[in-house]
């Protein structure tokens, strides 16, 4: 077995899904660990991997840690395996916590989003030498890069990383839903509303890699005295950019607490 995955919520699903729909691992080679234990034999089944007990857990050469942070405090003690490398997606929990927690320096730190859920993740990855000598940081590239793209990341500028891209898809979805507000309020119906407010950020993600900088973007779209222009204006009245910059800045900060070790 080359890798158990403990917790298959959404991340550990889509980790799941995705080494076995990129052929990166046979469902012979994986096992999962769930606490829910009639949702863990539907998806073994499903998925035809092997469903575990926390006791199995050290039959796997690697384990990735898909769980809470919170949680992870109360049951390190009964996840550490001798002779096990470790890759964790949970946010806050540094390397160094890791190997404390665990028991080993083989541990492989990753930061995905939600769009690992669609093949599309934004994900940081970073390691200490000792993951890197085991090869655990390569195996641990091998598997996020079946859910998106992965960015080799200073540990430090982790919970930045986490504050901006791991939460972003939330801050859009706000925007999204305002956006389609506004419209609402302004006559569209709902439905339209939202699929056109969805589709807006598609198209602008889309746009804006294409661009040196999402300044270029706005100007093309904001002509002289029209529309554009007038609605920019109406958020920077509203403090828009302020208040999406203290959002990385307060979701930086809170990644930071989450990794605190109370021992």
């Amino acid at each position: 077995m080359k890798l158990a995955i403990v917790g298959v919520g959404k991340m550990g699903l889509a980790l799941l899904e995705g080494v076995l729909r990129r052929g990166i691992l046979q469902p012979h080679e994986v096992g999962i660990f769930e606490h829910n234990a009639v949702r863990q034999a539907a998806l073994a089944e499903k998925h035809s991997v092997r469903p575990l007990s926390l006791a199995e857990l050290g039959q796997a050469e690697r384990v990735a840690l898909c769980l809470q942070p919170r949680q992870f405090m109360t049951v390190a003690g009964e996840l550490a395996r001798p002779n096990v490398g470790y890759l964790s997606t949970m946010a806050g929990i540094s390397t160094g916590l890791l190997a404390r927690r665990l028991g080993t320096k083989r541990v492989v730190r990753a930061m995905p989003n939600l769009a690992a859920t669609i093949g599309r993740a934004s994900t940081a990855i970073t390691a200490p030498r000792e993951a890197m000598d085991n090869g655990d940081y390569d195996f641990g590239r091998a598997i996020f890069q079946a859910v998106g793209d992965v960015y080799d990341l200073p540990e430090h500028l982790f919970n930045t990383f986490t504050g901006m891209s791991g939460s972003g898809p939330a801050y859009a979805a706000v925007f999204a839903e305002a956006l389609a507000d506004g419209a609402v309020r302004m006559g569209l119906s709902r439905p339209l509303a939202n699929e056109l407010a969805a589709k807006a950020l598609i198209a602008t993600g889309e746009l804006l890699l294409d661009k040196p900088h999402p300044g270029v973007l706005k100007d093309e779209v904001a002509s002289p005295g029209g529309t554009t222009i007038a609605g920019i204006e109406a958020l920077e009245a509203g403090a828009f950019r302020s208040a999406v910059i203290q959002a990385v800045i307060a979701a930086t900060r809170r990644g930071a607490e989450l990794g605190k070790d109370d021992e």
